[in-house]
C-alpha cells in the first residue's frame, strides 16, 4: 500500500499483530448505513475480537464495534451487527483458498478512510503460538532495555 495519500486511519487492531503472523494485507470497502458512517468519522470504532469469514461468496467481517450515532435516533442499528465487505471476486476466491487449504485466519488490522470512503485492511494471518508471545515479549523488553542503558551512557 505505496499510495497513502488521503488516508486517515481511525482505529488499528493492536490485539491482531500480538496474536498473529501477517501474512498478507487486502483492503476492503465496506457497506455500511448513513449513522455507521458518521460514528466512524468520529472514530467510534472498536475492532477488537473481530474477524472476517467468507460465506456464499461474499466476504463479512464480524464483531466489529462501531458505536451508535448520537444524533442517530431510529437511524441508528445494531453496533456489532455483521457487516458485508467490498472486494473483487478474484480477490475473495484467493483468501478462500488460502484460509481452507493453510489454515489462515482474516483478520482486521485497521479501519481507515481513504477519499471519504471507509475501508478495512484485512490481513492473512497465522495464530501465534503462546511461545512465540512470549519470545516477542521478550524481545521487546531486551529492546527497552538496551536504548535505556544506551541513553543513560550517552548523557
Amino acid at each position: 500500500m505505496g499510495n497513502n495519500k488521503g488516508v486517515k486511519v481511525i482505529a488499528r487492531n493492536k490485539k491482531a499483530l500480538h496474536d498473529y503472523h501477517i501474512e498478507e494485507t487486502y483492503e476492503a470497502g465496506i457497506v455500511l448505513t448513513g449513522t455507521e458512517i458518521k460514528s466512524i468519522r468520529q472514530g467510534r470504532v472498536n475492532l477488537k475480537d473481530s474477524y472476517a469469514r467468507i460465506d456464499k461468496g461474499e466476504i463479512f467481517i464480524i464483531g466489529m464495534h462501531i458505536s451508535p450515532y448520537e444524533q442517530g435516533n431510529r437511524f441508528n442499528v445494531d453496533p456489532t451487527r455483521t457487516r458485508k465487505l467490498l472486494m473483487h471476486r478474484k480477490e475473495i476466491d484467493k483468501l478462500l483458498g488460502m484460509t481452507r487449504q493453510k489454515g489462515l485466519t482474516l483478520v482486521p488490522l485497521d479501519v481507515h478512510l481513504r477519499n471519504g470512503f471507509a475501508k478495512v485492511q484485512l490481513a492473512l494471518a497465522r495464530g501465534k503460538k503462546l511461545y512465540d508471545k512470549r519470545e516477542a515479549m521478550a524481545k521487546r523488553d531486551a529492546e527497552r532495555m538496551i536504548q535505556r542503558k544506551l541513553k543513560e551512557y550517552n548523557r
